[in-house]
């Protein structure tokens, strides 16, 4: 795939976890106890850092992959799917890979339970033959930075001269605070949806919650607010509007969302115009099951982006 040449090209690092999710629709969640029937089920890769490199791999921007990938029958699963999706992961390891079921209500709500493998480690000699100062955006997620080998990833991160993009995720609140408060010191963009930056700031109005985020980063929050698109706060709070979407499931918005930034972000777009980018993305996930697009519509995206 060619890349986007939009403006100045720019590179990013992605680092985190590819599982197999097993994505089961149903009505409703059953009670303790319950039995429910469920619509139908389905596996397909996925995990939050393969969804951001999905729509890096997809609309054509340059990246690298640091994703260790398992055994066992999701592991078999992960690498045989990466292969045909054209995504590179040179890094194998022998323990097992997990994997994340996904239980999709009518509603379009998700509720996720989630077996971490080796998928979730980092070594930081998988970055020995890399020249981290070439990459202009470094994406990490909150589930790699929970885990024992967080405070790994979050050394390497003090080396870097790229802009870091931090993605606390669901379970932010669950990150040891000193961890929380060593990122922050690293300025990162803070990408999270209302309820996760509600959690991390302890406040219910939205305004007041992105100006503390501010405070503790002093760089861009982005904020996403469902139907409505996405806010941001750069130290004034700015809205952009989204597109309207039929919604079928929820999975991977949010990741797909921060890869429509940083696709954008790395062509050389505005700030502002790479928000309305990832909103125009993520209307088009939330419009499938999962995060897998059909081709063309990954050639309109790849169209608009070069408007």
């Amino acid at each position: 795939m060619n890349l986007i040449k939009v403006g100045v090209l720019m590179k990013c690092l992605v680092i985190g976890s590819t599982v197999a999710d097993i994505m089961i629709y149903m009505d409703r969640l059953p009670t303790s106890q319950g039995d429910e029937h469920i619509k139908k089920q389905m596996m397909a890769v996925g995990g939050c850092a393969f969804n951001v490199v999905n729509v890096l791999h997809q609309i054509g921007v340059d990246y690298t992959f640091i994703s260790p990938v398992g055994t066992g029958m999701y592991g078999d699963f992960v690498k045989k799917e990466l292969n045909r999706l054209g995504i590179q992961s040179e890094i194998h390891l022998s323990g097992a890979n997990g994997c994340c079921y996904c239980f999709v209500e009518e509603n379009g709500d998700r509720t996720f339970l989630s077996h971490h493998g080796v998928e979730y480690s980092f070594n930081p000699e998988w970055l020995t033959d890399i020249d981290m100062a070439s990459f202009d955006y470094i994406y990490v997620c909150g589930l790699e930075i929970e885990e024992t080998d967080g405070d790994k990833i979050i050394e390497m991160l003090k080396e870097v001269s790229g802009q870091i993009i931090f993605c606390p995720g669901p379970r932010g609140k669950l990150i040891e605070q000193r961890k929380m408060e060593a990122l922050y010191a690293l300025s990162p963009i803070i990408h999270l949806n209302e309820q996760e930056i509600k959690e991390l700031t302890g406040l219910e109005n939205i305004e007041e919650a992105v100006q503390k985020m501010y405070d503790w980063t002093h760089n861009t929050v982005i904020v996403t607010t469902g139907a409505d698109g996405a806010i941001y706060y750069d130290g004034k709070l700015h809205s952009v509007t989204g597109y309207k979407a039929a919604v079928v499931d929820t999975i991977g918005a949010g990741d797909s969302h921060t890869g429509g930034v940083m696709a954008a972000l790395s062509v050389g777009k505005t700030l502002h115009e790479a928000i309305d980018f990832a909103n125009l993305v993520s209307s088009k996930v939330v419009g499938v099951n999962g995060v897998h697009l059909e081709d063309g519509i990954y050639v309109e995206l790849r169209q608009s982006l070069r408007r």
